[in-house]
C-alpha cells in the first residue's frame, strides 16, 4: 500500500500557521512578528533544531482561543491552489493520506477535514491553556521535539511505500532516516534552496505528484 505523508504549513496551506496566529493576535507586535518569522525560517532550513524553534516562537506569541478562531477563518482562505483543485484525489485517497505537522491541531483539523482528510490521520501538536490563553504546548508529543516526525513514523511502523510531501527540513529527515521511499519538495508556495539537493522530486503543485504516482 502507498502512504502519502503530507505536511501542513507552506504545503497544504500557503503560509506558516503560527506566523498567521501571531498576526491575528490582539497583542500583535511587529518586532515580535519579525522574530517569529525569522525563527520559523531557520527551523525550516534545518539551521536550528526544531524544538528550539518551536519553544522560541511560542514564548513570543501572546494569543488566546479567540485569536485561534480568528486565525482559522484566515487559514480557510489560504489553502494551496493545487490542493483546492484536487479535492477528488484527496477524498478518494483518504485512507492513504496522513497529515504529519509540527503545527497545532487547533489550526489544522478544522481546515483539512473539509478536504476529506480523516481526523484520525492527522498528527500534530496541541497547545496548553490557562484562562483561555496559550501558555505552552505538550512537550511529550513527538512532534514538539527535534526529529519528531522521524520518531512518529517509527512508532506508526507503516507497512508499504512511503511518499513524503513537504517544504522543509523536518520532512526531508523522514527520508534521510530511511523511513520513506521518496521525498517530494513542495515548491508551490516557497522554494527552500538549501533543501533542493536533498529532494527526490521538486513539486510545483499537487498535480505533479498525482501524475508521478499514476
Amino acid at each position: 500500500m502507498n502512504y502519502f505523508i503530507i505536511d501542513y504549513d507552506s504545503t497544504f496551506i500557503k503560509v506558516e500557521s503560527l506566523d498567521e496566529l501571531s498576526k491575528n493576535s490582539k497583542n500583535y507586535n511587529i518586532k515580535a512578528q519579525k522574530k517569529i518569522e525569522k525563527i520559523t525560517e531557520l527551523g525550516m532550513e534545518g539551521k536550528i533544531s526544531f524544538s528550539e524553534s518551536l519553544g522560541k516562537r511560542i514564548r513570543l506569541i501572546k494569543c488566546d482561543k479567540e485569536d485561534i478562531n480568528k486565525t482559522i477563518q484566515t487559514l480557510d482562505g489560504l489553502v494551496s491552489e493545487s490542493f483546492k483543485k484536487n479535492i477528488p484525489f484527496l477524498k478518494k485517497n483518504n485512507d492513504k493520506i496522513i497529515i504529519i505537522s509540527s503545527g497545532f491541531h487547533e489550526l489544522i483539523d478544522p481546515i483539512v477535514v473539509k478536504y476529506g482528510i480523516k481526523k484520525e490521520n492527522i498528527y500534530a501538536n496541541r497547545f496548553l491553556y490557562k484562562n483561555q490563553n496559550i501558555i505552552g504546548y505538550d512537550k511529550n508529543n513527538y512532534l514538539s521535539q527535534s526529529q519528531g516526525k522521524v520518531k512518529l513514523l517509527r512508532k506508526l511502523n507503516l507497512k508499504g511505500k512511503i511518499h513524503v510531501i513537504g517544504d522543509g527540513y523536518t520532512d526531508y529527515e523522514i527520508k534521510k532516516e530511511g523511513l520513506a521511499n521518496s521525498f517530494y519538495l513542495f515548491t508551490e508556495n516557497i522554494k527552500r534552496e538549501s533543501i533542493v539537493k536533498s529532494a527526490d522530486y521538486l513539486l510545483k503543485s499537487l498535480d505533479q505528484f498525482i501524475k508521478i504516482i499514476k
